[in-house]
């Protein structure tokens, strides 16, 4: 029996961590549990790939199309590149700043693919795509029925929420058409008050689970100073066993509902009640007589 393509996608607000996430994640996927990976780039910038590559930024699928002419006049080889893992790599790449839209990238490279044959030999596909869903362009793996199972990286910060919240409004939308799922949050720490209780709090009124708890470790800047994953950095950092446990996670994740997002209000109500035993301890101390 033919075993079943897993296809998922990593979401979350710009500079939440998102490609450094899902890349070490991904590494240890293909390392210690021997699944065969490739990375999509969903990113104008080509840089979903560095990490694995250890290359700056890689050619991408509209850049060397324009080159030859047409999408109809490039070769798999031309785009794919195999990398720390054996995980396979290929960035779609986008127009030029403010002009275009960068949907037409990643829907035109995600067809090239499929059409070339590219995911046979694969056991799971990864789409990283930039920031929140408001812009349709970026929902395209979701909206195209391509990613079945999304992620969202988010963060105990009120704007990471906020993006969290508005991305599973998205999955909902396309969820009550297709079969993409919502497969998780992961929290990457930025040691805000009360964090882990939180994102925990968020995922149930969203239904859905906060499926690792990522702690916040200089050795991660370590790595991506160095263009590398931690787990080829420094395998046996504690911070490789962190990627490691959410990669397990992922692999038998059998959580896969539809969200129910929430309103305004509601999320900020629940920044509030994390915050204020903190916020209340602060002023008395700042009250109380020396």
């Amino acid at each position: 029996m033919t075993k079943k393509l897993r296809q998922i996608a990593f979401y979350g607000k710009g500079g939440i961590g998102k490609s450094t996430t899902s890349q070490n994640t991904l590494a240890q996927l293909a390392v210690n549990f021997g699944q065969r990976i490739m990375i999509v780039g969903c990113d104008p910038k080509a840089d979903s790939t560095r990490l694995i590559l250890n290359t700056k930024a890689q050619q991408t699928v509209l850049d060397l199309a324009a080159k030859l002419g047409s999408v109809e006049d490039l070769e798999l080889e031309d785009v794919v590149s195999s990398g720390f893992g054996g995980i396979l790599c290929v960035e779609s790449g986008g127009p030029e700043p403010g002009v275009g839209c960068a949907g037409r990238g990643i829907i035109t490279s995600i067809n090239f693919l499929e059409e070339q044959g590219a995911y046979e030999d694969v056991d799971i596909v990864s789409y990283d795509v930039l920031g929140d869903v408001v812009c349709g362009g970026f929902a395209m793996p979701i909206r195209e029925n391509k990613a079945q199972e999304i992620y969202i990286v988010c963060s105990g910060e009120m704007m990471a929420m906020y993006a969290a919240n508005n991305i599973a409004r998205g999955i909902l939308k396309y969820a009550q058409s297709g079969g993409v799922r919502l497969g998780g949050l992961i929290c990457n720490s930025r040691n805000t008050d009360r964090e882990q209780e939180l994102i925990s709090e968020l995922a149930r009124r969203l239904n859905t689970q906060m499926i690792h708890f990522v702690p916040r470790n200089n050795v991660v800047q370590h790595a991506e100073l160095r263009k590398m994953t931690v787990t080829q950095y420094n395998p046996n950092h504690s911070q490789a066993e962190e990627y490691k446990q959410l990669a397990e996670k992922i692999l038998h994740n059998e959580k896969l509902t539809v969200p129910t997002p929430i309103d305004m209000d509601e999320l900020e109500r629940l920044l509030i009640d994390f915050g204020v035993v903190e916020d209340e301890e602060a002023a008395l101390q700042t009250q109380a007589p020396k």
